[in-house]
């Protein structure tokens, strides 16, 4: 018999009158994760202890609403559509549905905002907390095991996924098992995020160049992944919408790495308040 990848049968355990659910539970780790290890990168840069954290209050919620927000406008049919599940439905986001452009866009502005009223410079923050976001994701993934999403078209591959009937999507009952393209991401992102640390100790980067390393790569994977997925989804020109903002995006990180690296070279230094030749967080060098 060939073995496949069986999906739970239930992603929801009521603790009492409480239902715990699996996608906010991943999506809660994926975020202690990124925090914990983006304080001790930027702490081992230079920085105070405890300013990730700080930041964190202002760029976790920020992040989430503009996840949520790219899911629901990118596929506004799903809610809004003539069978769509109704506006209710849009703030159900234990049910599914961040979208990283989202996150990432919102969340880089609650980012600058936590760095502004911390004293602090926004590039050596985002190059510390780069391979954090990149494990988060990868922690956050798995949610959508448990909710029964985010495959791919069918295979008889090992590890395909065994897909209940009832998640199936239009014209592809018959089947039963599927690429797991949320398993592909995530494994991804964990490759991502160790290129990443091993990059910016290998060439000591700075000035916000592992954030844009960790984007490009992102990207990078997030396309071929995202032609395996069968989910409905708006096109343009024949490609789904976001594999255009993985190649625009991605070309934008790869552009900023270039500029950055021939305009301001080297890593910064992160000084601390009580460094009185400072007037700043951080300078060039």
């Amino acid at each position: 018999m060939k073995a496949f990848i069986p999906s739970p049968e239930t992603g929801v355990w009521d603790l009492g009158p409480i239902p715990i659910r699996a996608y906010a539970l991943f999506i809660v780790l994926g975020i202690i994760v990124a925090v914990v290890l983006g304080n001790k990168r930027y702490e081992a840069r230079g920085g105070r202890s405890g300013v990730i954290t700080d930041i964190a209050i202002w760029a976790v919620p920020f992040g989430i609403i503009g996840g949520r927000l790219y899911h629901v406008l990118s596929d506004w049919q799903i809610y809004f559509g003539d069978e769509g599940k109704g506006f209710v439905a849009a703030f159900r986001i234990w049910d599914g549905g961040l979208g990283i452009w989202g996150a990432l866009a919102l969340g880089g502005v609650g980012t600058w905002i936590g760095a502004r009223r911390n004293g602090v410079a926004l590039p050596p923050v985002a190059d510390a907390i780069a391979p954090g976001i990149a494990l988060a994701q990868a922690i956050g993934r798995m949610g959508n095991y448990f909710n029964q999403e985010l495959f791919g078209s069918p295979t008889n591959l090992p590890w395909g996924l065994e897909i209940s009937p009832g998640n199936r999507p239009a014209g592809y009952v018959e089947y039963s098992t599927f690429h797991p393209t949320f398993l592909y991401e995530s494994l991804w992102l964990v490759g991502v995020a160790l290129v990443v640390i091993w990059a910016d100790r290998r060439f000591n980067l700075g000035h916000g160049r592992v954030f844009a390393l960790y984007v490009l790569l992102y990207t990078t994977g997030r396309v071929w992944i995202e032609v395996l997925r069968i989910d409905s989804a708006n096109e343009i020109l024949g490609l789904r919408l976001n594999v255009w903002t993985s190649i625009i995006v991605g070309l934008g990180a790869l552009a900023y790495l270039v500029i950055s690296a021939r305009l301001r070279p080297g890593r910064e230094v992160i000084a601390t308040p009580d460094d009185p030749a400072e007037s700043s967080d951080s300078k060039a060098v």
